[in-house]
Parts: structure tokens; sequence; C-alpha cells
């Protein structure tokens, strides 16, 4: 994740203390080289003190019967409080990937209250891209290493726009588009299957997506400190500025490349009349998520002068 000799200390923060004890007790049964330590507590001031990379997993997953408005409410408390505790411990720098969904929305939170620049904030799209590749690489029946430049714009929800336009596919006769060596029909069924393939999961485990996901969030965090190359397009959820028309002022998944630690938004991709109209109904779901944000941070703050 960081390198094969950067030694780490782990921070584990949650309110259930016994349950995240025996995830402490596990990592020191696992015998990690390069774990030097962990800190497990329920208290932000300990937990959070001098972070340089946190990874937000803590959310109320949305019950059946419940709408997504009050999923939205609950989780926007959640996340201003670790948002808080970034803003008053963490180290100035920290890196932070926010996981727990609506992620998009719930980094817009992180965003407004932690008092860091933006940059440093983003939220995990990888898992739709490694799903996306794993389709492809089915698909062709080739290694998932061989196939790059595949990854989503937009939410992570089933409103996200999977694009393959740009991939390429290492073949023995040389790298070929995805594109042309796939049919129309399959191109059709794909996006179905990235976009529903979590709530897919979800159905079949009865849990959400747990390796799958924690695969995606080393991946991230590789990429985004140690650098991919400066062609390789990976795609992150990250504050829009703007480009591609994305208004401001939302985190939208993005392609991206990474080097000097730092992210960099692709910024000058074509895209196809159909990706655009994927990108708006996206977006649409998005600002839609920011009013109900907006709106619970409106009505907690009334609530607060009447107590």
């Amino acid at each position: 994740m960081f390198g094969p000799n950067q030694t780490v200390y782990l921070h584990l923060y949650d309110i259930m203390v016994e349950a995240m004890e025996g995830v402490k007790m596990e990592l020191a049964d696992c015998c990690f080289p390069l774990v030097k330590g962990v800190v497990a507590s329920n208290k932000t001031e300990v937990a959070f003190k001098d972070v340089e990379c946190a990874i937000l997993v803590a959310g109320m997953p949305r019950k059946v019967g419940m709408e997504r408005k009050e999923l939205i409410g609950i989780n926007t408390r959640i996340m201003k409080e670790q948002a808080l505790a970034l803003k008053n411990f963490a180290n100035p720098h920290v890196r932070v990937l926010v996981v727990a969904n609506p992620a998009n929305t719930n980094a817009l939170v992180v965003a407004n209250n932690a008092g860091i620049d933006v940059k440093q904030i983003t939220c995990l799209t990888r898992l739709d891209q490694n799903r996306a590749i794993a389709q492809i690489a089915s698909k062709l029946n080739c290694k998932v290493e061989d196939v790059s430049d595949a990854f989503v714009w937009g939410n992570h929800s089933e409103k996200q726009c999977p694009d393959i336009s740009h991939a390429v596919v290492q073949t023995p006769n040389g790298p070929k588009r995805v594109v042309d060596l796939v049919e129309e029909s399959w191109l059709e069924s794909f996006n179905k299957t990235v976009q529903e393939r979590g709530a897919k999961v979800i159905e079949m485990r009865k849990a959400s997506s747990a390796a799958s996901a924690a695969k995606a969030i080393v991946d991230h965090f590789r990429d985004w400190c140690l650098g991919t190359n400066k062609e390789k397009i990976v795609c992150m959820g990250v504050y829009s500025e703007g480009q591609y028309g994305i208004p401001k002022g939302i985190f939208f998944s993005m392609p991206v490349v990474c080097y000097g630690g730092e992210y960099h938004i692709v910024d000058d991709l074509v895209l196809s009349e159909s990706t655009r109209t994927m990108l708006k109904n996206s977006e649409e779901e998005l600002l839609e998520e920011k009013k109900l944000e907006i709106a619970y941070e409106e009505i907690k703050q009334h609530s607060n002068v009447h107590e």
C-alpha cells in the first residue's frame, strides 16, 4: 500500500470497543512485519492523533424501508464528527479516503468541516474501476494487469458511468483498443453489470463487499502515495473544479494520474454523447444528495438554536 518497506502504525476508531479490541488482537496475531503498533480507541483525540492517512469507513448502511434522505442525514452527522476530529487532531497534511456510503456526498461533508485542502480528500470509486477491469479481462480471456485506462465517472451508485472508450488491452500482437474487440451487445450489458455489481454482491452474500473493497482501498492509496505514471489512468472521487462541465462543489469520480504525491485530473479526454448523458444523470443525483445534506444541516442548526 505504501511500499514494500514502509512501516506503519494503525489507529482504529470505533464505538464498539470490544469488537475493536478483537480486531487489534487479530492484527497482533498476524505478525505483520511492517505493522509497528496498533492504537484502538473510542476517543477521537486518541484515535485521530497525528494520523497521516485516514480511511473513513464508519457509516450507517441503508436499511429496508429507509429513505435515502434519512441515510444521508444520519451519515452527515457521523461524517461531521470525524471531520472535526481530523481538523482538531490529525496531521495537517493528512490524506483522507472516504469509503462509507454515500461516499461522494460524505466526502463533501468532510471537506466542509475538516479545515483542510479539498485536494487532501477523496472518495472510493476504485472498486467500480476494478469491477470494470475484471469484466473486460473475463470477456477477453486475458490477465487483469493487461487491461488499462478503464475507469468510471460520477457517483458511487447505480448512476455511475463506466467508460472503456479509452481502455487498452495488451495482446501478443501489441496493444488493442478494448472497444474494437467486443460486441456492441456486450458493451450494453457491461455497463449494467458494473453499475449493479455492488447490489448483486449484497444479494448473494447478504453483506456488502468486503475483500474487494479492501483491495480497492489499497490500490487507491498506493497510486495516490507512490504514483501511477503520467500515462496510466485510474479514477478517484475528487472535488470538481468544473472539469468536463461538472459543477464545482461536488465530489465526482474522474480520470486521474498520480505523481509527486498528488492526483492530477486528466482533463482533455474526448467524450461521446452517450457518456455525457450518463455524466449528467450522475451529476443530477449528486446535486440532489447535496441538497439533502444542506437541508439536514439547516434543520440541525435550527434545532440547536431552540434547545
